[in-house]
């Protein structure tokens, strides 16, 4: 039997890691526990590339990278037969081709002697084994074996006769995604709900929708604004499906003319997920949407939501103040609840009372009391205002400014000493001051009490992996906004971003911090072009201009620009 040189000391020899980097990871093995390169990986002394192409080396098996995706699993055999996607999935195996009874395996621990003995089990072949990166595996797997065919062999499952509610309505209602995994064998239905959760949260989907339409069923997710549709199970599932679903959330199972609301969590390895659900009946059947409230994934931190260095700048100076209104605008969906979360977020101390009333509540925040609107029971967003008053409040966040009365009390809540955030639907900026004056508040104490106002919208982030770039006309105008750049962006498309060509999103914004200027301008009686004109002289740019320094900077393209900003 060979002697192996030992993983440590290959990393020293290369040059990788020094004797002194080595013993501390000895040290902290010792102590905690686990492998050494899991050890020089959480210690940053090491990539995973690195370790994973030492321990080929170690053990004398090739590295082979997968990330380029020109390397694939054989086409022509049959593989995914040969392996299951679960068993694959589980264990981070890809088959790449079989030569007679010789099978080859991508794994990432090919010391796992107990795997190998069971993948020769398995198969019925002698495994020859190759090694990669944990992420490049998992992302094999999900591209050869498709998310398609895992959606049709789940729901091959359940059966041409869909399951019966009855065979549901015994299945516990607490979900834990976990605990699913181990039951989908007993119950294809809870199996099917499952792996559409769970596909949705790992591809980062705020939303899904079960739509029943004449002979068939459309799911679709919501992926950075946009509606997507994914491999959809056959009318025969429907029932149950919709049906599962409404038990988890607490629903009425029997009521389908009335449109219902109810939620429930899920909880992945130690993140807890809130998913918000509505039914509504249509003529086909109820429409099921899950709003997915993954607090993980959402930055409540201002500086990591894409604002620019000056507009960071005016926020943070329009929330620090002790009292006064902080208005955020914009369409449903164009996050301003995640801004403001994050605004709370940095300024919530233990020396400050906050207290919020929301419709929903979409996510909790430690340290801050959360009021739920119950208007059914009389506990609307005037009601819980009045309340807090009465709580000896510092900061107050409403939910949504929705009529005269809610935006009365905010306002003389501003005016008498504390600092009140809330939301309004308007187009820009400047049209929040009319708006609040059109509900019905006089100008004057719109202006005495209006401290900040942003207008946002999100736009989606050109994939860093595969943006292209290409040359334009420096200074070239779009609709009156000037690009002061010569080489921009556009999207192309790649494993990395399902050939999207874009991943994430990032903000543009209109921040006006209220001063004697605009006050003046608006007892005058000055429109909102006149007083668009004097915040710009104070730097505020409007969402299309602060829209193209994103461009310039190569974080999103021309055309999203002009579809987000210019929309409404």
């Amino acid at each position: 039997m060979p002697k192996y040189k030992r993983l440590g000391d290959i990393l020293v020899s290369e040059g990788i890691l020094t004797e002194e980097q080595l013993n501390d990871a000895i040290a902290l093995q010792k102590k905690e526990g686990g492998k050494l390169g899991e050890v020089l990986v959480k210690l940053g002394y090491v990539s995973e590339e690195q370790i994973v192409i030492a321990l080929s080396r170690q053990l004398l098996i090739p590295y082979v990278s997968l990330a380029s995706g020109k390397l694939r699993p054989a086409a022509d055999q049959n593989l995914e037969d040969i392996i299951p996607y679960n068993f694959a999935i589980h264990n981070l195996i890809l088959p790449l081709s079989r030569n007679l009874n010789s099978l080859t395996v991508v794994m990432f621990d090919p010391l796992d002697l107990m795997l190998l003995d069971n993948l020769k089990k398995l198969t019925g072949c002698e495994i020859n084994a190759v090694v990669a990166i944990k992420a490049d595996i998992m992302n094999a797997i999900d591209s050869f074996y498709g998310k398609e065919k895992i959606f049709r062999d789940a729901i091959g499952a359940v059966g041409e006769d869909g399951g019966t509610l009855q065979e549901i309505s015994s299945l516990e209602t607490d979900l834990s995604l976990d605990k699913l995994v181990a039951q989908a064998e007993e119950a294809p239905i809870v199996k099917l709900v499952d792996l559409i959760i769970r596909q949705a949260i790992e591809e980062k989907a705020s939303d899904i929708h079960v739509e029943p339409q004449h002979n068939k069923v459309v799911l679709r997710y919501r992926i950075d604004g946009i509606l997507y549709e994914i491999p959809s199970p056959s009318p025969s599932v429907y029932a149950a499906l919709t049906s599962r679903i409404k038990i988890l959330s607490k629903m009425d199972i029997a009521e389908k003319r009335l449109p219902q609301d109810g939620g429930f969590m899920v909880k992945i390895g130690e993140r807890l997920i809130d998913l918000r659900v509505s039914s509504l009946p249509t003529i086909y059947g109820e429409k099921i949407v899950l709003r997915i409230l993954d607090k993980s994934r959402v930055p409540l931190d201002l500086a990591k939501l894409g604002f620019l260095p000056q507009e960071l700048e005016m926020i943070r100076k329009g929330i620090a103040s002790s009292y006064g209104l902080v208005l955020l605008t914009g369409p449903t969906g164009s996050g301003k609840s995640t801004t403001l979360y994050a605004a709370l977020s940095e300024i919530k101390s233990s020396t400050l009372n906050i207290l919020t009333v929301e419709d929903p509540v979409e996510f909790r925040l430690e340290g801050i009391n959360q009021v739920q609107v119950k208007s059914e029971i009389g506990l609307t967003f005037a009601n819980a205002l009045r309340c807090f008053l009465r709580q000896d409040p510092d900061i107050i966040l409403v939910g949504e400014v929705r009529d005269l009365e809610t935006a009365e009390i905010s306002i003389r809540s501003a005016l008498t000493g504390h600092l009140v955030l809330s939301t309004l639907h308007t187009n820009d900026a400047v049209s929040t001051i009319t708006r609040l004056m059109d509900i019905g508040i006089p100008g004057y104490l719109v202006m005495s009490g209006l401290r900040l106002i942003v207008a946002q919208r999100l736009l989606r982030k050109l994939c860093p992996h595969c943006k292209e770039p290409y040359e334009i006309q420096k200074g070239e105008l779009f609709r009156g906004a000037e690009l002061q750049s010569s080489v921009v962006y556009k999207a192309k498309g790649c494993d990395k971003c399902n050939f999207i060509g874009y991943k994430g999103r990032t903000v543009t914004a209109e921040v006006i911090l209220i001063d004697e200027d605009l006050r003046d301008a608006v007892h005058k009686g000055l429109q909102p072009p006149e007083l668009m004109k004097i915040a710009q002289k104070k730097g505020t740019l409007s969402l299309l201009a602060g829209g193209l320094k994103r461009v310039e900077e190569g974080v999103t393209s021309i055309e999203e620009v002009l579809s987000a900003a210019t929309a409404y």
